[in-house]
């Protein structure tokens, strides 16, 4: 799982190895060969490998993240990016690329708006999640509402 570098033993590095597959929601797949797993579960045992090489998290630390709800089921989108977050609470900083705003609006505290390679926007998803500069950025009409129990910004196409 990549804890060379990262030694700490082999008891506390098992430890480890259970605890990242575990948040990324793998342990049930140590046993299988990585060949034979679906595309969603190689990219949770990813995450895991990452995971595993950062474990616990810490200030200082960074967890990058490019579209890791990808291929995955609406469960596994939202385990993904709450383990994601239970990381960065014990520290460490977590850039993702999404491209699902609403889940990006969910999880995210700050976001950064980019097309062809340029910031449009950047701030609080309620600062950057607006219709005017999503038109401008995905040319699609969308209404901006406010979730109903989260109260975050919920997207949704015209």
């Amino acid at each position: 799982m990549g804890r060379l570098p990262h030694c700490s033993g082999r008891a506390a590095d098992a430890r480890i190895v259970e605890a990242a597959l575990a948040t990324a929601d793998a342990l049930h797949l140590a046993a299988r060969s990585y060949l034979t797993l679906s595309g969603g579960e190689r990219q949770r045992v990813h995450l895991a490998r990452v995971l595993a090489q950062l474990w616990p998290g810490a200030e200082g630390q960074v967890l990058l993240l490019d579209e890791p709800t990808s291929m995955l089921d609406p469960a596994h989108q939202h385990s993904i990016l709450q383990a994601a977050r239970r990381f960065a609470a014990q520290g460490a900083a977590v850039l993702v690329v999404l491209h699902d705003l609403n889940l990006a609006a969910r999880y995210c505290d700050r976001l950064l708006l980019l097309a062809e390679g340029s910031a449009q926007a950047s701030g609080t998803p309620q600062e950057v999640l607006r219709a005017e500069p999503l038109r401008a950025v995905f040319g699609l009409e969308v209404l901006v509402q406010r979730h109903p129990e989260r109260g975050h910004p919920l997207i949704i196409a015209r």
